[in-house]
């Protein structure tokens, strides 16, 4: 079942007050390790997997790519992504696992904290290097997997008796499928894999991983926001740049 959590109301009404304070981790991490991965776009046909409200759509529209889709399964983010407006974008109502396209349809495919809700990983890359033109460029990224391993009742941080965080625990990393937690909402529903699982189901594809990042705050970022500081205890995302070989 492919769960489509965005659009329970609860879970948009809390994500959405998140983002409407630019408090999140991503805009402070995510988001300026992603634009330091991508290229050039001037020019290319780029897909946006799981583009939620379209920023991305958008930004990469603005640097001059000549056809951006974003495919999401969220119709409320879609709602959000097209009254923004931005023409020369193609939303499409789907599920990532879902949607198909011609091979060697894009230049450039990017997925930002999308492939952690995907329970196959391996097929969706399999998608991607088929439309994928030779030469082409996958940016993602993603929940880090010492994350995405810490959910369910799995605590994450262990706490001292007055609850201040003393340090990140890891169990179960190695048991990888689907995790259940609360963010929002119960039943929020996640798929763990290791990094190793990732790094690997990119090289069975074809692809050669160019870039690895695990990002924490700029120092001029954690001055403005010292909480950020906790951010370089362990990693919360995990992103990677990889390219097909040229014909």
């Amino acid at each position: 079942m492919i769960q489509n959590i965005y659009d329970n109301p609860a879970f948009f009404a809390g994500y959405s007050a998140l983002r409407a304070t630019r408090a999140g981790l991503n805009e402070a991490l995510e988001q300026p390790a992603m634009a330091s991965l991508l290229p050039d776009v001037a020019g290319l046909a780029v897909l946006d997997l799981g583009c939620g409200a379209g920023d991305l759509c958008r930004q990469l529209h603005a640097a001059g790519a000549v056809g951006v889709t974003g495919v999401d399964v969220s119709s409320r983010m879609l709602n959000l992504a097209r009254a923004a407006g931005g023409d020369g974008i193609r939303y499409v109502h789907q599920a990532i696992e879902d949607f198909d396209a011609p091979d060697a349809s894009f230049d450039l495919v990017v997925s930002s904290l999308a492939f952690h809700y995907v329970r196959d990983f391996e097929a969706a890359l399999a998608g991607i290097a088929r439309w994928l033109r030779p030469g082409g460029t996958l940016v993602f990224s993603q929940e880090h997997p010492v994350c995405t391993a810490a959910q369910g009742t799995h605590p994450g941080w262990a706490r001292d008796e007055r609850g201040a965080k003393r340090y990140w625990t890891l169990d179960r990393y190695h048991d990888e499928g689907m995790r259940e937690s609360h963010w929002f909402v119960d039943g929020v529903i996640k798929y763990h894999r290791t990094t190793a699982t990732i790094l690997n189901a990119l090289l069975d594809q074809g692809f050669r991983i160019q870039r690895v990042l695990e990002p924490h705050a700029v120092p001029e970022e954690e001055a403005r926001r010292p909480e950020l500081l906790e951010e370089r205890r362990r990693p919360p995302f995990l992103l990677v740049k990889a390219e097909l070989p040229r014909a």
